[in-house]
């Protein structure tokens, strides 16, 4: 169903940041718009402002071009906002304040104090001349008009899932945005990820109680898997009288967050939702990357120079080193760029085999023979299936719904090891390394630590201006404010057909693994053509 609203004037956003909408009922959990022009400081609604339900469909460019073949003006410059919950939404006669960081001594500085009601994020950058203008998100940041008081303001952060650095600093940040921004005092620590709410105490946090634990890895508010009971946490965020909840955690903490938004909209109660998206492996989509994704790589370095150090101080060294990467290889495939001294990276989104020719072990055999050692990085979540055949093992899930990975490191090192002593005839020296938990553990460098300061004061200015359900994250390096169900919907991977995988089995020459008849019948056909016709370059 859609709902045309015409107006002759220039759209002015209401003081309170957000669309209006009619017919509210009708509407999904976040609300999806289509503006037919946008002018360079203003929006025109000369023309119909079509609010849409979900799900969107979306154009490309081959429709637009269509369209406009046909006549239809809407392929040319179509302009998609998928934007997020307001708490006006639900609470229609909720008042606004003007917003603090009016009379800040250090925001007094910045020209532009205040983000544009119309300032709008791109989803994709790289246009064609024809094609619509796209999916765009609202760009986060300070509003002009809050909803809360200093005073009124319970907040309360929880951390959920696995460890990754900068969880802490992203803890401070938002601490000490409420209240150097804001003025919020009572803010409150969750203990033991979402099952904290009804099962152990707070903690309150202060500016000082916060002040170094950016400094220390892992999470101050100690984290768990599972437990949501969605019900139960929002009787307890009643019964505190929380109304600002900061959720940091994952894919499945992020689903836990919008049933818990989803849960107090219901109910009609004035409480802000905001997530802040975890997760080491970088796999979350649309946004740019995930916080401690950089730290990541960069201690992976440790690793893999220690293992290629140890390979080839020996005759016949085989060097692997293991990363994480449950789904996606983005760690192990940018550690592997950044280090250059690879020989083969393996990664989940690539299958590979090991016999037969182009296979890892002629692959290996070809490296040792010439330079005396070889070094392999390879993703936690690749070959699963291959170990999970020899083991005869079963795919378990854990607490948050995730698979329970076998250990591929050690399965690669002992079939490498028993093929080359029982096969080839050959002695060989395998040097195996894991420092998964050292990585997880260690404290985020200090371009994660901006990165999750501007994380943690996005999501602080987007629950003090109202907004409720969302996400935030860079999109094409500008902060927005993204419906939770965007970064859940899909995983993000390494494009197979992309440049930058290129770049990689150019710096390797490692074999692409895509000629085998077996993995031919597993791999996409397109894919496996656009990988054979590739040209491979360094640039």
């Amino acid at each position: 169903m859609e709902f045309s609203l015409y107006n002759s004037s220039s759209l002015r956003f209401p003081q309170n940041d957000f669309l209006p909408l009619h017919n509210r009922s009708t509407l999904g959990s976040f609300h999806t718009f289509s503006i037919k022009k946008l002018a360079s400081k203003s929006i025109s609604t000369c023309r119909p402002l079509i609010w849409r339900r979900l799900p969107l469909v979306r154009r490309n460019a081959q429709t637009a071009t269509e369209s406009n073949a046909s006549g239809d003006k809407h392929g040319e410059d179509d302009f998609i906002v998928e934007d997020v919950p307001h708490l006006t939404h639900f609470l229609p006669d909720l008042p606004s304040y003007t917003n603090p960081l009016k009379k800040s001594q250090a925001y007094a500085i910045v020209k532009k104090t205040f983000v544009s009601p119309e300032d709008m994020v791109a989803k994709e950058i790289i246009v064609q001349k024809d094609s619509p203008r796209g999916i765009h998100f609202r760009r986060a940041g300070p509003r002009e008009k809050v909803f809360f008081t200093p005073e009124e303001v319970r907040a309360c952060i929880v951390t959920c899932g696995g460890l990754c650095p900068g969880i802490n600093t992203v803890i401070r940040e938002i601490v000490c945005g409420l209240k150097n921004m804001y003025g919020v005092d009572d803010v409150l620590g969750i203990q033991g990820g979402y099952s904290g709410f009804y099962s152990k105490n707070t903690l309150n946090l202060t500016t000082k109680v916060v002040n170094d634990i950016h400094k220390r890895g892992g999470t101050f508010l100690q984290t768990s898997r599972g437990g949501h009971d969605t019900k139960k946490i929002v009787d307890n965020i009643q019964d505190r009288g929380i109304n600002q909840v900061y959720i940091i955690g994952g894919d499945g903490t992020q689903k836990g967050a919008a049933a818990i938004y989803k849960e107090v909209e219901k109910r009609g109660i004035k409480v802000a939702v905001a997530g802040i998206p975890k997760t080491i492996d970088n796999d979350i989509a649309v946004i740019d990357k995930s916080f401690g994704f950089d730290t990541a790589v960069e201690e992976a370095q440790r690793a893999i120079n220690a293992a290629h150090v140890e390979a080839e101080s020996v005759q016949n060294g085989v060097g692997i080193v293991k990363l994480m990467g449950r789904y996606s290889g983005f760690i192990a495939m940018l550690a592997t760029l950044g280090n250059r001294d690879v020989d083969c990276c393996l990664i989940p989104e690539s299958p590979f085999y090991l016999e037969g020719p182009g296979g890892l072990y002629e692959y290996v055999e070809q490296q040792l023979k010439e330079n005396r050692h070889v070094l392999i990085v390879l993703a936690e979540g690749a070959g699963q299936e291959y170990v999970a055949q020899s083991m005869q093992a079963f795919q378990e899930k854990d607490a948050s719904g995730n698979r329970l990975l076998l250990d591929v490191g050690l399965w690669l090192t002992q079939q490498i090891k028993d093929h080359f002593t029982n096969e080839r005839k050959m002695t060989i020296n395998m040097k195996y390394i894991d420092p998964t938990y050292m990585i997880r553990a260690i404290p985020s460098n200090a371009s994660d630590n901006i990165y999750c300061t501007l994380l943690a004061q996005s999501a602080v200015h987007g629950a003090m201006a109202g907004f409720t359900g969302f996400t935030v994250g860079p999109v094409n390096s500008r902060h927005a404010y993204i419906p939770i169900n965007r970064v859940t919907e899909t995983t993000n991977t390494v494009n197979m057909t992309g440049r930058m995988w290129a770049r990689l089995l150019a710096s390797t020459n490692q074999p692409s693994f895509v000629n085998h008849q077996t993995l031919r019948e597993r791999v996409d056909k397109n894919t496996i053509d656009a990988i054979n016709n590739m040209k491979i370059n360094s640039t």
